[in-house]
């Protein structure tokens, strides 16, 4: 396992089509697990493939994050979702986000309260997973990212451009 570069806005990679997976084998297993320690190095609590620039429809999600209150210190749980859809979603939600494609941004977005997602497993088992809440807001960040989405993008203009005169001044400062 390795700890893999994240990109960060305004690389493209991160506004790239991503492809669905047809391969299910050690070298998606292999990426799973680097792309799950690059989480946890971070630290998140999900990562989106075109993040570490493989323009890919793969995420991690810790499901730790499912269940705050239940959740043991350290404990750390991977879960590896494949070619992922929204196919149901009701309500809606306020939740505080971040992510570690935008540094030193975090803002309140607005998402669906419950969603149902379609995905396959890593060995390309259909699977389907209906959740709410928190986690429900982490899936379709996630879900976001393999969509050339951003949580910049879910910001009024003000704040993106105010966040984005903040990067123009830190890579001209590089």
């Amino acid at each position: 396992m390795s700890i893999q570069k994240i990109f960060q806005y305004p690389d493209p990679v991160l506004r790239k089509t991503t492809e669905k997976i047809t391969a299910f084998d050690e070298n998606l297993a292999r990426l799973v697990e680097d792309m799950a320690e690059t989480m946890y190095d971070a630290p998140g609590v999900g990562l989106a493939a075109p993040q570490i620039g493989q323009s890919i429809k793969l995420i991690v999600v810790d499901i730790t994050a499912r269940n705050e209150g239940d959740r043991q210190e350290g404990e750390r749980q991977v879960m590896p979702l494949v070619n992922p859809e929204i196919i149901a979603h009701e309500g809606t939600q306020l939740d505080e986000e971040g992510c570690l494609s935008i540094p030193e941004l975090t803002a309140t977005v607005e998402r669906f309260k419950k969603i149902t997602v379609s995905f396959q497993d890593l060995q390309g088992q259909p699977q389907e997973l209906t959740t709410e809440n928190r986690f429900a807001v982490v899936l379709q960040h996630e879900i976001d990212h393999l969509n050339g989405i951003l949580f910049l993008d879910h910001l009024s203009p003000l704040k993106r451009t105010l966040y984005k005169k903040k990067v123009k001044k830190w890579l001209a400062e590089k």
